[in-house]
């Protein structure tokens, strides 16, 4: 169209817009059944320390966040706790508290 602002040229000139195959192509939707579904955390991250086809790195990763769910620290037992488990320990053989005594029934 001859003459009116911003329609020039014919049918066949680029007028803006959408072009069909432009831009990037999409990625194909993931089907919920391509992944096994994990009800529990820790569950997913053990599939994921223990798959070798991901990076190394995201498995160092996984296996640091697992690690407190599947080793207990060593200073996370309290003071009292740790007396009371060494005093279990000591109290074996010739330290061994005696039996209390047996009660008569009249």
């Amino acid at each position: 169209m001859a003459g009116v602002k911003g329609k020039s040229g014919g049918p066949r000139a680029n007028s803006g817009g959408a072009r069909a195959g432009a831009g990037r192509p999409r990625k194909p939707p993931r089907l919920l059944t391509d992944t096994p579904i994990h009800l529990d955390p820790a569950d997913f991250l053990m599939d994921l320390m223990n798959n070798a086809s991901i990076d190394l790195d995201l498995r160092v990763t996984a296996a640091k966040v697992l690690m407190p769910f599947t080793h207990e620290r060593a200073g996370e037992v309290g003071k009292k706790e740790q007396q009371q488990a060494e005093a279990k320990k000591a109290a074996v053989g010739r330290y061994a508290p005696s039996p209390p005594p047996l009660r008569v029934v009249k």
